[in-house]
């Protein structure tokens, strides 16, 4: 049912991993937020996926992921099995869609790597918090300074606006910035 939670299993690395919390988009289309242990170095941890479990794309926050699969959902019936898929996709119309998903930052999985494990990007803790609180407060940081470190950074620049927007004041609050 479109807008529930519900349970999804991917196929990822040739093996089925389970994703106790996916929400039903679109007909057939899926998004969900990546295993922590699945490609730690993967910074985009939230995925369109198709029904089948296989994977359409990756986007840094839930909210692009879902914006990516709004509009991808009219472009075909994603409810069909996945060869009938591969067989309405050639190598253009393939290219057309991660041109029209682009738009909402979404790309090709697993596409994009970082040096470091970023499994936590887009999930943040109160501990979290108080370290970049005080980090901002040791540095002098102005709250126009932390937005944009945050920007930059794990976990921050994963996050959906608004949870963005409640850890950046969390922070600013914390570090007494102005």
């Amino acid at each position: 049912m479109i807008g529930e939670i519900t349970e999804y299993t991917m196929i990822g690395k040739g093996e089925l991993h389970h994703i106790p919390e996916a929400t039903e988009v679109a007909p057939g289309l899926y998004v969900f937020r990546l295993p922590d242990t699945y490609r730690v170095d993967n910074p985009r941890r939230f995925r369109i996926g198709h029904h089948s479990g296989n994977s359409i794309a990756d986007a840094m926050r839930r909210e692009d992921a879902i914006r990516g699969a709004e509009i991808i959902a009219p472009l075909h019936n994603w409810r069909q099995d996945t060869n009938a898929i591969r067989g309405a996709f050639d190598r253009r119309a393939q290219h057309e869609l991660y041109v029209k998903i682009g738009a909402a930052d979404c790309i090709w999985p697993n596409s994009e790597r970082a040096f470091c494990d970023v499994s936590n990007n887009g999930r943040y803790t109160d501990a979290d918090i108080q370290q970049a609180a005080a980090e901002a407060k040791d540095a002098g940081l102005s709250a126009f300074e932390v937005l944009y470190q945050m920007s930059h950074t794990v976990p921050w620049k994963g996050l959906d606006t608004n949870d963005f927007n409640d850890a950046h004041n969390r922070i600013v609050e914390a570090a007494g910035a102005e």
